[in-house]
């Protein structure tokens, strides 16, 4: 099956490149606000919890606009329930969190492995495959943690910095020589 984004790379390579960019500044700001606020599960932390889906939300409505790319709305619907998800879980615990996290950690990068799997005619999905697939396993890592004594949200950090560093990537590589095949 060819999607719309495959047999478009013209149109949507600089589309993806620019919200990449964005993906990349909201992780690096959310992690380093959450890194300050999240040794404990106060409002602060809570609402950047809620905020992080959402935010995804907004970038996978754009990408699936300017791409026309279906599975996106996959991530769209994961997402609105993370939201969701999260905020009820807040009022529970930081492991009722890790656990809504992972799952939802789990979903969206299964999305995203499919989605890049389905773009690498545009180039520069190589970071997105790798991402969406450490993106399955951190999932399950943070399920698996909820179980843990004394279970901590710093590991939400690395996971949104090292998102944000391959978002960043593979905006570079969408870069003046988009559409190039990897």
């Amino acid at each position: 099956m060819t999607t719309a984004a495959e047999t478009r790379p013209s149109g949507t390579a600089p589309a993806l490149r620019r919200l990449y960019f964005v993906r990349f500044g909201f992780a690096a700001v959310w992690a380093g606000l959450l890194a300050l606020t999240g040794s404990d599960l106060g409002v602060a932390a809570g609402v950047l919890l809620v905020l992080y889906p959402l935010f995804d939300v907004g970038a996978a409505v754009v990408d699936a606009r300017s791409s026309r790319t279906r599975e996106l709305v996959l991530n769209v619907v994961f997402s609105a329930l993370a939201a969701v998800g999260l905020a009820v879980a807040a009022a529970s615990g930081i492991p009722a969190v890790l656990r809504v996290w992972g799952a939802w950690a789990v979903l969206a990068g299964a999305v995203q492995l499919v989605v890049a799997l389905r773009r690498r005619r545009l180039g520069g999905q190589w970071p997105m495959i790798l991402s969406g697939g450490i993106s399955v396993l951190a999932g399950a890592s943070f399920i698996a943690s909820a179980g843990q004594d004394d279970p901590s949200l710093i590991n939400l950090t690395g996971y949104a910095v090292l998102g944000g560093v391959f978002f960043l990537i593979s905006a570079i590589r969408l870069g003046p020589a988009a559409g190039r095949h990897e």
